[in-house]
């Protein structure tokens, strides 16, 4: 990589901001919290519309193999991130360790799940959305940002909101299965809403890259 590549310095960026959204998403997501007072969900689920915001984002700019290799990159420091913290709830505290062993294992054990889960759905998500994304494309072009955007959104969060929920709170036990139907149904309806309300920012964000940007280094058709 030669930083002193534009496109180089933005592919970089837009890395290490969806990398780091996709594991704090995963260390936080043991947090259960009411939305609107309607359904619950993890906490994790607000960066998620984030890391798919940066999807379109390095879909549009890196195509398939840039998106492919970042989840690749991403999976594999997920994986990591579990193997850390399985170590981490191996190793006792000591006796005046401000954070217990239960308290420890109540925090990142259920993140341990969340990560199986989310490991499976982002994989599975996110081949998806550059599959779907680039169908789009192949229709509108670089017309309609936004469509392309949003419609591969919606097909790949449908996978990875259900598959990611069932696999963290299902399987341990925590959610039955009627729970899980709603909260996911909910979740995703939420994942729907916010992905329309960031369609600005899929607009800022072309327009801002596309300034920084040679304009030979620009849009890949």
């Amino acid at each position: 990589m030669d930083l002193k590549n534009r496109k180089d310095i933005v592919f970089l960026v837009l890395a290490g901001f969806f990398i780091t959204n996709a594991i704090v998403a995963e260390l936080i997501g043991g947090k259960l919290v009411q939305f609107f007072g309607l359904f619950t969900q993890s906490i994790g689920i607000i960066l998620w519309p984030v890391i798919f915001l940066l999807t379109d984002l390095i879909n549009e700019y890196y195509g398939k193999d840039g998106v492919r290799k970042l989840t690749y990159i991403t999976v594999g420091l997920i994986s990591f991130t579990f193997i850390l913290l399985t170590i981490a709830l191996n190793i006792p505290a000591t006796s005046f360790s401000p954070v217990s062993d239960n308290n420890f294992r109540v925090v990142f054990g259920q993140s341990q799940w969340i990560i199986v889960g989310s490991i499976i759905a982002f994989l599975c998500s996110q081949l998806i959305d550059v599959y779907v994304f680039w169908a789009f494309k192949k229709v509108t072009g670089n017309k309609h940002i936004w469509l392309r955007a949003t419609g591969s959104t919606l097909v790949s969060q449908l996978v990875d909101t259900f598959v990611v929920q069932y696999i963290a709170f299902v399987l341990p036990g925590k959610w039955l299965f009627s729970d899980f139907l709603v909260n996911a149904s909910w979740g995703y309806a939420f994942k729907l809403l916010v992905a329309l309300a960031l369609i600005p920012m899929i607009y800022l964000g072309h327009y801002l890259i596309g300034k920084f940007l040679n304009k030979k280094d620009h849009l890949i058709n």
